[in-house]
């Protein structure tokens, strides 16, 4: 029987920590721990796939929370099944004792396990979804009082008004404004239409 590790976290800069030292914490191999750095939306992701084809009927696969295996409802369902019921191979979720397949293998044991499996999973896609309405709420919200999201706006100097003048009468070249501004041409554009806008 061998013994693997599943961690995910949903981005590059999130950090897998608590999740490898559950993982070191049970023994397994760091050769054996699977990482993906990407969401949770789907399973293609390029270390659960190399885990997958490592997997052999009686292995073991440990995750740290089920949401850590994903955040679709019905994919979890389903990649839960093909795991246990098409390969062969049980699952341990560190967090839920009761998902445990090792487990009450009888009747009853499968009908628990599968029903705290529907309801954490039901719960992580809940979550997903509210999270995305919290985010799109809260950009409104801050689009309505006129904050501006994303990279910082780069502001003109204080000559540009100038500098526009001298391109627009042809005394400076267009890559001439654009090396003093320190703008790229897009940024220069709009720029420009919110200068002559306030000149109105």
């Amino acid at each position: 029987m061998g013994i693997y590790g599943y961690v995910r976290v949903s981005s590059a800069d999130q950090h897998e920590d608590r999740q490898t030292l559950a993982m070191s914490e049970l023994l397994i191999p760091s050769e054996r721990v699977f990482t993906d750095k990407q969401s949770g939306k789907d399973f293609q992701r390029p270390a659960y796939q190399s885990l997958m084809k490592k997997l052999k009927r009686g292995d073991l696969l440990y995750i740290k929370s089920i949401d850590r295996l994903g955040r679709n409802y019905d994919e979890i369902q389903n990649q839960w099944r093909i795991l246990t019921k098409e390969r062969g191979v049980d699952i341990a979720v560190v967090d839920m004792p009761l998902l445990d397949t090792r487990l009450n293998k009888d009747m009853m044991g499968t009908f628990i396990a599968d029903l705290v499996l529907q309801i954490l999973s039901f719960v992580a896609h809940s979550e997903r979804d509210n999270i995305r309405k919290r985010q799109a709420e809260g950009i409104k919200a801050a689009r309505a009082k006129g904050v501006h999201l994303g990279r910082p706006l780069k502001r003109p100097p204080e000559n540009f008004g100038k500098l526009v003048q001298r391109w627009e009468r042809g005394k400076i070249s267009f890559s001439e404004v654009l090396e003093r501004t320190g703008f790229k041409r897009a940024t220069f554009y709009n720029r420009l239409r919110e200068h002559r806008k306030g000149k109105k």
